[in-house]
């Protein structure tokens, strides 16, 4: 499976945005509770609704911080599925836009502590079930980590950031076979790639090592919305270790195929952004959340289709032998989508 949104940790350039967070480290089993009660996220595609800005202001009470102008917008017509960090001000290259400290970022290697030799048998299994998935298993971690704060439900203290999150999906794990025969051939074969993906996790999950319970691990829907989540959502580092983060509120930065900021992680796993370009008032703001050359894999991952990318991978998946026997991959392809 192809990687994306490769980062490197750094230290951020304008330390005193970050100055009163990189002290303190506590686990996220340390973080504060809620206490509401027990009842849990509705992630029905049809009656849950996401509460972003319950998600922002819980953010921001918890060490988060914005530059001035940059807020959340929905940029769907009003229906709420579909947003966007923006900013009303200008933003100049190399300044912050965004910081969000370690207490509240989702950290694959702190899962890994946190649930110890259970985990470690879950994985086990993974790994056994199919070549390649040794690869993702921090994407895996991440995945056990967001069905272990749901069943805590407001107890948790993710609670928040999980009911901000999107009910409904578009990407390949969320497809049918139906879906996959109206698709083009090498579209098909990468989203069918995703959901197959999805099937051996919830598969490793349901050997019984990770401590969840029963009815969570018999609930499709919810096991296929924690996998679309950690899976839409992550940031991967790969110094000093790779492993995956999520970070609330830096996860709802959009695509572009010219982004215009940058998503770093400290050594304390705080994710700082920052403008790499000046940003004029009125702007989306934008990462990269893969390849643009090869938009279908954005398709199969996250469930849209870029309109601006400059070239594209051959799609010609019916002659993959003949690729193969050629010494090239789809890689190596590239077809120009704007010739001049």
């Amino acid at each position: 499976t192809t990687r994306t949104r490769r980062r490197i940790a750094t230290t951020h350039p304008q330390a005193s945005f970050l100055s009163r967070h990189h002290q303190r480290r506590k686990s996220c089993l340390q973080a504060a509770s809620f206490g509401f009660g027990s009842a849990t996220v509705d992630i029905s595609e049809d009656t849950g609704r996401r509460d972003v800005y319950s998600m922002e202001e819980w953010a921001l009470q918890r060490g988060a911080q914005k530059a001035g102008g940059v807020s959340l917008v929905s940029n769907d017509g009003g229906s709420g599925e579909d947003w966007t960090l923006m900013t009303n001000q200008d933003i100049p290259a190399g300044s912050p836009v965004l910081y969000v400290p370690s207490e509240i970022v989702l950290s694959s290697d702190a899962v890994e502590d946190e649930f110890g030799g259970t985990l470690e048998a879950a994985e086990n299994a993974l790994v056994e079930m199919e070549e390649g998935t040794s690869e993702r298993l921090p994407l895996f971690r991440l995945i056990v980590k967001i069905l272990s704060e749901y069943e805590k439900g407001m107890d948790s203290p993710f609670y928040t950031w999980l009911n901000s999150l999107p009910r409904r999906f578009y990407n390949g794990v969320a497809m049918t076979d139906a879906c996959f025969e109206c698709l083009p051939p090498y579209a098909s074969y990468v989203a069918r790639q995703e959901r197959d993906n999805c099937s051996f996790f919830v598969e490793a999950l349901r050997c019984g090592y990770v401590p969840l319970e029963d009815s969570t691990l018999n609930d499709d829907q919810l096991l296929k919305w924690a996998y679309n989540v950690a899976l839409t959502r992550f940031t991967e580092v790969w110094e000093p270790s790779r492993q995956k983060y999520i970070a609330p509120l830096a996860d709802m930065f959009n695509h572009a195929t010219y982004p215009n900021v940058r998503l770093d992680f400290d050594e304390y796993g705080s994710c700082m952004v920052t403008a790499t370009e000046n940003i004029p008032a009125g702007s989306p703001l934008t990462v990269s959340l893969g390849d643009p050359t090869n938009p279908t894999t954005l398709f199969a991952k996250y469930g849209f289709l870029t309109y601006d990318c400059p070239t594209i991978y051959c799609k010609a998946i019916h002659l993959r032998e003949q690729m193969t026997a050629l010494g090239y991959s789809y890689g190596d392809l590239l077809v120009q989508t704007q010739s001049g």
